[in-house]
């Protein structure tokens, strides 16, 4: 099958937790990891919200406002 990994991984949630706790078991986050991750998903998840709002209220404007 061509994606066994990872149904595997959604059939058997406890045991894909497992080994990935035993994985990051020894790893320790740096210094500035936390802000490092904090940073990176800023840059991901705000341009998509500004584009699902701008979406919003180009709907908003198309439907009510063009008419003013």
């Amino acid at each position: 099958m061509l994606f066994q990994k990872k149904l595997h991984r959604v059939v058997n949630p406890e045991e894909a937790e497992q080994r990935f706790e035993e994985r990051m078991e020894g790893q320790e986050l740096e210094k500035n990891d936390r802000l490092a991750m904090i940073l990176a998903g800023l840059i991901v998840f705000v341009p998509a919200m500004l584009l699902i709002i701008g979406v919003f209220l180009l709907g908003i404007w198309f439907f009510f406002g063009r008419f003013l």
